[in-house]
């Protein structure tokens, strides 16, 4: 019979022995994997958000993924209070909060209605938007080829969009593309924030504020979920707050601009979960447009990080 000892023994030295693999990794290739975790996970929680869409409404849902994640956040959010709402620009939290609502709320009401790669794939157009952006509110200055990638990339969102026979003009794109300028618009308001409040403070907003949002719509489009929809509500804010803590491990671990381009690996996740819950597959323009949009978002990309290690 075997010796228990030695088996935990071993089991020990296993453990000792994959750490010390894990931390003998370069710091981007930890990162990297990391992240590709993350991508996973916000892979699976947008799915079950499709899926518990078939019968909740969005702000629902997110109501429930809002509450889940602030629970978990309140012992952080605690022991900063109350200087975790202390803002030196509270009017652009405030605003910050509000895009973040906005982006959700279309971003996952899309998800819900479109096969789930093209609403990736035409997430993935907020690249644009951000630097679109930087150029009008940060005053960055962008020059002939990172603009003729913005164009070819936004080209690659049209593809996808518009109308064709079998294919029929749909609001719901329309609402994906504004989800990914809300969500440019965010992350361009936390770049300046980030200068001049704590990210306590950033956290504490975002928890609070987009669920007490989101606390109107959810009732006037209240229905009693299941126990198994409560099930899934709940995985759902589970997957997402384990998902956003590796995102923070992974950018710790790894440089965001070799992180940013493993991004697009949730368009891999993405094609298989939904041909796997929902039987999707993308069609040929989705195809076309998805590698015309993520090269040029990894031109993009490629730009800003030549920029960024001549400065």
């Amino acid at each position: 019979m075997p010796d228990p000892g030695l088996e935990a023994h071993g089991l020990g030295q296993l453990g000792r022995d994959i750490a010390r693999w894990w931390n003998d990794l370069p710091n981007n290739l930890r990162g990297g994997l990391i992240f590709i975790a993350a991508s996973a996970l916000f892979s699976v929680m947008v799915a079950l958000i499709k899926l518990a869409g078939e019968r909740l409404h969005v702000t629902e849902i997110l109501l429930f993924r809002q509450a889940t994640m602030t629970l978990v956040a309140i012992p952080v959010i605690y022991a900063g209070w109350p200087g975790s709402l202390r803002s030196s620009r509270p009017r652009l939290q405030f605003a910050r909060v509000g895009l973040a609502f906005t982006a959700m709320t279309l971003g996952f009401a899309a998800i819900i209605e479109l096969p789930l790669a093209e609403a990736t794939v035409i997430s993935f157009s907020k690249t644009f938007f951000t630097t679109v952006l930087a150029i009008v509110i940060l005053g960055e200055i962008v020059r002939v080829p990172r603009w003729t990638a913005l164009i070819v990339g936004f080209i690659g969102v049209l593809i996808i969009v518009w109308p064709s026979e079998g294919h029929p003009f749909s609001f719901w794109h329309l609402m994906a593309l504004g989800s990914a300028l809300c969500v440019s618009a965010v992350f361009i308001i936390i770049r300046i924030l980030s200068q001049i409040d704590q990210p306590i403070t950033i956290l504490t907003y975002q928890a609070v504020g987009v669920g007490i949002l989101m606390i109107g719509p959810a009732i006037w489009f209240w229905q009693t979920p299941t126990w198994a929809e409560l099930g899934l509500l709940i995985a759902i804010g589970l997957i997402s707050t384990v998902a956003q803590y590796l995102n923070i491990l992974a950018m710790k671990a790894g440089e965001a601009s070799m992180l940013a381009p493993l991004e697009y690996s949730r368009l891999i996740f993405t094609t298989v979960l939904g041909l796997w819950m929902f039987a999707e597959w993308p069609e040929a323009r989705v195809w076309i447009g998805a590698t015309i949009i993520v090269g040029s978002a990894l031109y993009v990309l490629h730009r800003e990080r030549k920029r960024s290690s001549r400065t």
